[in-house]
């Protein structure tokens, strides 16, 4: 459960009484109206809006920005399972970073569900202050504290209001938490180094070189040299967002220069008075307005991943103010990286957040709940590999490919001494020639190096080629499984074996891989491979061997058959259903069946029972016209075996 909202911090120091809009706006054509539901605003339709989810059913354009991968598993999970409501879990953007959609550039965003019952993230009863030095935080083993302070969920998002970098950059947050009444404070912490905590020393670790943080530096004229880390502070009452308010981490002798991108506003706490560094509050030259802020009305909808509670209990809606949403626009405020660092079009003055909540609206009142620190805006790094990475004897043609490449991002491909007879750019090129390949991968194409990569294909004018080769390839049928067995001669030339696994003898898919036993010249290997779930009188296999050189072949393709009475499936069609749908049933003998139908919240809304012969049978579920749009769970329980399918009814 680690990450979320930083920038925010920073762009916050400005002045409530003239910067603060606690009224339903769109910024950046998403919502901010303490509702998570896209293609709504302020508790109506309104087709275009982005926000974090879609609702099942609304029709219109608009796009939600958090995956909801396995929601339905987990909030049926919730139903029957009480310890696994306390466990925490993140998901980030349902598209890869720097996607344009709805003509807005999508830079990251992240949900995260905090701890529930019996914390271990939360700070121990004592001197734990904003300002502190991260070493000297007290920790328990576990915990619990006030409900007024109990973090349950966080979201944040970052786009831009145009589809490049020329536009302006909004960052969007939200939070959920146990108490509804009184004040209820919030710090967003964002630290320009790796911090982490670790659970089991109860301890954070590498956290900055001034007194536990980074500082922002500036030259003599104001300008930023170097940025630091931030803290954003924010208090909600019992009607509306009231206060705001941005701090970074200098050395107070820094507050003797005027910044140019903002104005110190007075304040600078430390760990202590008279400390050298401490954060002090800053707010935005000029009076426009650059944030907003409120909070959900009562029965507002929780999501598809619904609400688990304090006590754990679990609801699909938010009371009246457990909720609150904001949105920043740091443009406006200053800290567009765009502007302020460099012109870094893929620049973000933060590498990890850390959200606390404090017993009062005092920056340095008593620290209470955290979660994190996590990683913001983390794209993999490029890493490649080559097909044929030893030229044995012959040079010949080798692939180059980037193992685990981003839709979004430019890949671009150089050598100094090779040859590449592919195009330079994309995730892999071809290459035909010894060398050293060097990818270069950037976030967007306004976007400067984001990393690389060094690939090395080297020859070997004394090493011939070994092939092993597989012979007494066959595979048999026992019960519900089909046991393959092979010999290898030539063995130690064996890299691993892919099993593959195939219905029709032509589209194969790997099911397992074996690595090979290089220390024998002649070996035997074995594998099984479970059948009773397919829906096919057929089953093929076939191995695609590596070898240490990089080079693959493939054996022979060996058939079993399966009978009838082996064969045990669930098949539900038609997907999208707009009418009616058709469970098929595929038994091994006569079995009772229970089939349950769960919409996206987890709640069961068909359950039947019938008596399924043995070989194949039909169940029709009617009247779906009449049912709201979405993804449905189909849960078939058959024979002691469990199957579940998901199916769209109507259009998403």
């Amino acid at each position: 459960m680690k990450r979320i909202v930083p920038f925010l911090a920073v762009l916050m120091g400005l002045q409530p009484a003239n910067a603060q809009i606690t009224t339903p706006q769109v910024k950046a054509g998403f919502g901010v109206d303490a509702d998570l539901r896209s293609r709504y605003f302020n508790g109506a339709l309104q087709s275009g809006n982005d926000d974090w989810y879609w609702y099942p059913g609304t029709p219109g354009i608009g796009n939600f920005v958090i995956d909801t991968t396995g929601a339905a598993d987990i909030v049926a999970r919730y139903a029957v399972d009480t310890e696994f409501r306390k466990i925490p879990f993140y998901r980030t953007m349902r598209v890869p970073a720097y996607t344009v959609l709805n003509n807005r550039l999508l830079i990251d965003a992240v949900f995260i569900r905090d701890y529930h019952g019996d914390d271990s993230t939360v700070f121990g009863a004592g001197s734990n202050k904003n300002g502190m030095h991260p070493a000297d935080w007290v920790c328990p083993v576990s915990g619990s504290i006030p409900d007024k302070n109990d973090i349950l969920d966080m979201f944040v998002h970052v786009r831009r209001s145009g589809p490049d970098p020329s536009y302006p950059l909004f960052l969007f947050g939200g939070v959920s938490i146990e108490n509804t009444t009184g004040n209820r404070y919030f710090d967003f912490e964002m630290y320009q180094t790796d911090i982490y905590y670790d659970r089991a020393s109860r301890k954070f670790y590498g956290y900055g070189a001034d007194a536990g943080h980074t500082a922002w530096q500036f030259d003599a004229a104001g300008n930023i040299t170097r940025p630091g880390d931030i803290i954003f502070t924010a208090e909600y009452s019992n009607s509306s967002l009231t206060f705001i308010e941005a701090r970074i981490w200098v050395d107070q002798a820094s507050l003797d220069i005027t910044p140019a991108a903002f104005n110190w506003s007075g304040k600078f706490d430390g760990a202590s008075s008279g400390t050298q560094y401490g954060y002090a509050s800053i707010v935005p030259k000029g009076g426009a307005a650059f944030y907003t802020g409120l909070q959900c009305s009562n029965n507002t909808w929780a999501g598809p991943f619904a609400l688990v509670r304090e006590n754990n209990s679990v609801t699909d809606e938010y009371t009246a103010r457990q909720f609150m949403e904001f949105s920043v626009d740091l443009t406006t405020l200053g800290l567009d990286p765009v502007t302020l660092l460099g012109g870094n079009a893929c620049g973000m003055p933060f590498r990890r957040i850390m959200v606390k909540t404090r017993s009062s609206t005092s920056f340095t009142a008593e620290l209470k709940d955290f979660v994190g620190p996590f990683d913001f805006f983390l794209a993999p790094r490029a890493e490649a590999a080559a097909d044929v990475p030893v030229y044995c004897g012959i040079s010949g043609v080798s692939e180059i490919q980037v193992t685990n490449p981003i839709a979004t991002s430019v890949y671009t491909w150089t050598t100094p001494d090779g040859n590449i007879v592919s195009a330079p750019t994309g995730p892999s090129i071809t290459v035909d020639a010894p060398g050293t390949y060097i990818v270069t991968q950037q976030l967007a194409g306004d976007c400067p190096a984001y990393a690389t990569d060094t690939v090395q294909i080297v020859f070997d004018p004394l090493c011939t080629i070994l092939e092993s080769s597989i012979t007494d390839f066959d595979a048999s049928l026992q019960g519900p499984r089909v046991n393959l067995r092979w010999t290898v001669a030539q063995n130690q030339e064996s890299r691993y074996f892919d099993l593959q696994r195939s219905i029709d003898g032509k589209n194969f898919t790997t099911i397992n891989r074996i690595e090979a036993n290089a220390a024998a010249s002649l070996a035997s290997y074995a594998a099984t491979d479970g059948v009773a779930s397919l829906n096919s009188a057929h089953v093929y296999y076939r191995l695609k061997v590596k070898n240490r050189m990089g080079y693959i072949k493939y054996s022979k393709t060996v058939m079993v058959q399966l009978p009838v009475y082996q064969v045990q499936s669930v098949a539900v069609t038609p997907n999208p259903a707009k009418e009616n749908l058709q469970i098929s049933i595929v038994a091994g003998a006569e079995a009772d069946v229970q089939v349950t139908i769960f919409d996206f919240t987890g709640k069961a809304v068909k359950t039947m029972q019938i008596r399924a012969s043995k070989g194949r049978s039909a169940l029709t579920v009617n009247g779906l016209k009449t049912w709201p749009k979405g993804v449905y769970v189909v849960r078939v329980v058959l024979g002691g075996k469990v199957f579940t399918d998901k199916v769209i009814v109507g259009e998403p």
